[in-house]
């Protein structure tokens, strides 16, 4: 195992997010990695996860002794069996994440089929029974899950714990539940959630296989390098929104004609650097460089459609709950969503992956965002500004939409205040 940064810094890193995300509580969890050695190294016992340093993880030796200012987490036993049954493994992240939790209280398992990528992230989940917090018992009883292959497990009346080959994998695997448990909760109450079949997940990643690599340099104006630096910003704000998760998301920006810049294929989108852009320039991509596999649907959007410079591809946890439901996503509640998106039409999933082309036909001036059922959302913009300004309202209207539900009986506006506002801001 090739470690790029030193295990104390990756760990406070990767909680940080986990707390900052609300994904855990102060107290609330522990994670932990290998090194090259066997060394475990930990978050520590009853200590802030909101300000952790890499000064604060523990190393947990061989031998039993450990080096560093607190104490390991009490729980360090049950990552001692993880690892000793599944010697792949080498990071381990133990959270109560609210739906995860949710999930556990109810001893239920969040079927991740809900979006082909959640899926393949994570194609399965076991279930570990309850056991008191620090015991011997508790780490035999999650370590039995995952000796049968499982690299997530639900802990009944507890919450989660997840295992990757690096911790970042880990934590990719933690987020893709977490989100899916807040998508499948939010579609309950929109009235239930549909699955996808493992035929029909299989189907996306055929659909849109491995992308082709370029041969030749290519060199970057000084425009496109601010362009760069543009999609690195909107995605790591995305990420940190929770409008896009670490594990997919696809953005790109028209340069000049038909050429645009793109987001690299499996890269890790909340630490997306230079090198995770790549510039398509007469449908070549740059050398060394693998674009996302769904930048031919890109290109085919600014061929065809001239107005739009910016393309985002996503899951946000309100749209995706609309996505993997049959309820209707009404725009027409309040002025600013019905002047930004719209009437959203949605596309069948099946639909889709047999002519990915009608979605490229669906998008124009009047209709700039487009839901795919079972795998997520699609917003155009004349600049980078406007599609995420479009990808905010979207998000947030889906979420305000959800939560009435629980209110009350949906008040749609008029057709006649519908007119006005089409007068006033459309025309």
């Amino acid at each position: 195992m090739k470690l790029t940064k030193h295990p104390s810094v990756i760990i406070s890193e990767i909680m940080g997010i986990i707390y900052k995300g609300e994904m855990t509580t102060l107290s609330g969890g522990n994670i932990s990695m290998l090194d090259e050695e066997g060394n475990l190294w930990i978050s520590p016992a009853g200590y802030d996860k909101g300000s952790l340093t890499p000064k604060d993880i523990v190393c947990v030796k061989k031998d039993g002794s450990y080096e560093g200012i607190h104490r390991p987490s009490s729980e360090f036993p049950f990552h001692y069996a993880i690892y000793d049954r599944r010697p792949d493994l080498k990071a381990v992240i133990h959270a109560h994440p609210k739906a995860l939790v949710s999930f556990s209280i109810v001893r239920e398992i969040p079927d991740m089929k809900i979006l082909p990528h959640t899926a393949d992230i994570c194609p399965s989940i076991g279930y570990a029974p309850y056991r008191l917090p620090g015991s011997e018992a508790l780490g035999e009883s999650i370590a039995n899950e995952f000796e049968k292959g499982f690299d997530a497990v639900i802990m009944e009346n507890h919450g989660t714990v997840v295992g990757g080959k690096d911790l970042l994998s880990a934590f990719q695997r933690f987020e893709a539940m977490e989100t899916a448990a807040l998508s499948i909760i939010d579609a309950k109450k929109l009235g239930g959630y549909n699955v996808l079949t493992d035929e029909q997940v299989q189907k996306s990643f055929t659909q849109f296989p491995q992308t082709r690599t370029g041969k030749s340099e290519i060199a970057y104006t000084t425009y496109e390098l601010a362009v760069r630096d543009e999609i690195i910003r909107f995605v790591k704000r995305a990420c940190k929104q929770k409008l896009m998760n670490n594990y997919f998301g696809t953005v790109s920006h028209r340069t000049h004609g038909d050429d645009f810049l793109v987001t690299r294929r499996h890269m890790a989108r909340r630490f997306i650097r230079n090198k995770d852009v790549v510039k398509i320039t007469k449908g070549e991509s740059e050398a060394g460089k693998e674009a996302s596999n769904l930048h031919q649907l890109h290109e085919a959007i600014y061929a065809k459609h001239d107005h739009v410079n910016s393309v985002i591809f996503t899951q946000g946890k309100g749209i995706s709950a609309f996505a993997i439901s049959d309820a209707k996503f009404d725009t027409r509640t309040i002025p600013e969503s019905y002047i930004l998106l719209k009437d959203i039409p949605f596309i069948g999933y099946d639909e889709f992956m047999a002519d990915p082309s009608v979605l490229v036909n669906t998008l124009n001036k009047e209709t700039p965002i487009v839901v795919i059922r079972n795998f997520g959302l699609v917003v155009t913009g004349t600049s980078m500004l406007d599609a995420y300004d479009r990808l905010e309202v979207a998000e947030f209207s889906a979420e305000s939409l959800i939560e009435s539900t629980l209110i009350g009986k949906l008040a749609r506006i008029g057709d006649g205040e519908i007119q006005d506002i089409v007068d006033k801001f459309l025309s």
